[in-house]
């Protein structure tokens, strides 16, 4: 929950409505609790027992393996799939900055690698929370001051209704024909399916692996629901209120859908 959650979440809400922005919602969200419900106790209780500090070290350590042909295949699969995550990461933080301050995309990239490469090396579950508190203000001050600009609630509400389909989770828009389109069954199943994804991210099982106290998870859980059930709906809601202010002249048409957000703050 980061640079999508910032960038793309609302980026996809502006462009076509709420349908395909709110099964991803809907999906993240239920993947998030049942994550920390199913796999946080097991894999915290059983790293600890057998003294595994890494995913792949957890596999090894796990099955006995000797030959640390499971721990090779962890770490070259991590190293694969993480190069285009990374990459994306640090590709948002270029146009978010290129937005903002009118720096040149190549270079905000180049500068927002090495920060969040150091930052890292300094203790991940310490930065983590200190993001949040920063996404979270500057999500609730984007939001109202969107609201502000695209002439309140009504206003808001009032050009969303216009287009077809926009706040339906059965059909989304097409901004090239102006029309609705059906959002299939397959797509909801699909585009929920999002969450399936967290079972398997190294990141979010290493921040298990390494709870300081698992009498601490039931807790744990439930933040971790609520900040990112919140998040994700005024991310969304933040694309609607983006279109409004496009149509009312508040904003210029956006080259990249991507930059909502930054383009309102």
């Amino acid at each position: 929950m980061s640079s999508w959650l910032l960038m793309g979440l609302p980026g996809v809400a502006y462009l076509t409505g709420i349908s395909d922005a709110g099964w991803t919602a809907i999906g993240l969200a239920a993947g998030t609790y049942i994550n920390w419900l199913i796999v946080a106790k097991r894999i915290r209780r059983y790293s600890q027992h057998i003294g595994a500090v890494t995913v792949p070290d957890f596999f090894s350590r796990r099955f006995g393996e000797k030959k640390h042909i499971l721990t090779a295949m962890a770490a070259i699969l991590i190293i694969v799939f993480f190069v285009p995550y990374t990459a994306s990461g640090f590709a948002a933080c270029g146009k978010l900055f290129g937005t903002l301050f009118g720096m040149d995309y190549h270079v905000a990239m180049i500068i927002s690698a090495i920060v969040i490469v150091g930052y890292t090396a300094t203790g991940a579950s310490t930065t983590d929370l200190v993001q949040s508190i920063v996404m979270s203000i500057a999500l609730v001050v984007v939001l109202v001051f969107g609201v502000s600009k695209a002439g309140g609630v009504g206003a808001v509400v009032e050009n969303a209704q216009s287009m077809s389909g926009y706040l339906s989770m059965t059909a989304t828009y097409d901004p090239e024909s102006g029309k609705s389109a059906t959002y299939s069954l397959l797509k909801i199943l699909s585009t929920a399916a999002w969450g399936l994804g967290y079972f398997g991210m190294p990141h979010i099982l290493l921040r298990f692996m390494a709870i300081e106290d698992d009498r601490k998870l039931k807790t744990s859980r439930r933040i971790a629901t609520i900040w990112v059930v919140i998040s994700m709906f005024i991310a969304v809601v933040i694309g609607v209120v983006g279109s409004a202010m496009v149509k009312n002249g508040a904003m210029g048409a956006l080259a990249d859908k991507e930059t909502i957000m930054p383009k309102i703050a």
